[in-house]
């Protein structure tokens, strides 16, 4: 098998599918049924994780893999601050390791001044208790994800129904060769690279397209390049990923960043017809279930 079709199904494992942007929220959000037998060990994790509503009452810890793991301690972020606003709440995505709410905090606060937008508009960071999601995402299980808009926050408060409805700003183009001149900014640029040098930061998921314009636009200051990875979709969004907490034990970081600043063959191969011819739909992979997980998260999710 190429190298290259190894990198990305090993990629694909850690990133899954992305909770769009573009899909909206709800007003009245519903309680998901009670299960029939939750103690059943083949029932999928995320059934059991989408129905954690509070985050556990423990030390924060994140444990295991971004894509195979689980959150204890959550913070919540405030669905406002000066410098950031929370969209979609109903999906109950607002949580995360300290670390990254911290991080989210502090990145907020620089945009202004760094960026030339009044704040940020975020995405889906983690569940109450991190795990699998019932939609979208792959990873976000461990509390160090977050997904940021490509969109500057408003210079007003959004009301419920804008947080749940409003569409994100796609900056790519239709034919996905580039980014959207009449759309893409200096600002969404400054905006990459400033999350992309915090030194906590591991990677930075940008559409090919994105990381295309950044490679064209940096000039000589290219070392912050390579933590921005290509990755379909992400048109939208950018991904940001933290490094696992200093110290800690159970959590499995994701590796060091390749050399270079990734604007050569392998920023080319995402525009080649081998990457964008369409490939036959794949068997559903089964859901990871309870014993999938590092067993610390067993105990974890049954915390009262």
């Amino acid at each position: 098998m190429p190298a290259r079709l190894v990198f990305v199904l090993a990629l694909a494992a850690v990133l899954g599918g992305s909770a769009g942007a573009q899909t909206p929220g709800t007003l009245a959000p519903a309680p998901l049924p009670p299960l029939a037998d939750p103690d059943d060990p083949k029932l999928a994790a995320k059934e059991l994780f989408g129905r954690a509503l509070v985050p556990s009452p423990a030390p924060p810890r994140a444990i295991g893999g971004f894509a195979r793991g689980c959150l204890a301690g959550a913070a919540a972020l405030p669905a406002d601050g000066t410098t950031w606003q929370v969209m979609r709440p109903s999906r109950n995505r607002s949580f995360g390791h300290p670390r990254l709410i911290a991080f989210i905090e502090r990145l907020a606060q620089t945009v202004p001044a760094a960026v030339g937008w009044p704040g940020l508009l975020i995405g889906d960071l983690s569940q109450p208790r991190g795990g699998p999601m019932l939609t979208g995402h792959g990873s976000h299980q461990i509390g160090l994800d977050a997904d940021i808009w490509l969109t500057p926050m408003p210079a007003h408060t959004l009301s419920r129904e804008d947080r749940e409805t409003m569409s994100a700003t796609n900056v790519v183009a239709a034919d996905w060769n580039d980014v959207d001149p009449a759309v893409w900014t200096a600002r969404h640029r400054a905006f990459i690279r400033l999350a992309a040098l915090q030194p906590e930061v591991s990677r930075v998921f940008a559409n090919p397209a994105i990381k295309k314009a950044l490679c064209r636009e940096a000039g000589a200051d290219r070392a912050w390049l390579a933590k921005v990875r290509p990755w379909r979709g992400h048109n939208y969004h950018v991904h940001i990923r933290l490094s696992c907490p200093p110290g800690a034990a159970d959590c499995k970081d994701q590796g060091h960043v390749p050399a270079g600043d990734g604007c050569g063959a392998d920023l080319a191969w995402w525009f080649s017809a081998a990457a964008r011819k369409p490939k036959p739909p794949a068997p559903p992979s089964p859901p990871l279930t309870l014993q999938d997980l590092p067993p610390a998260c067993r105990d974890m999710l049954a915390a009262k």
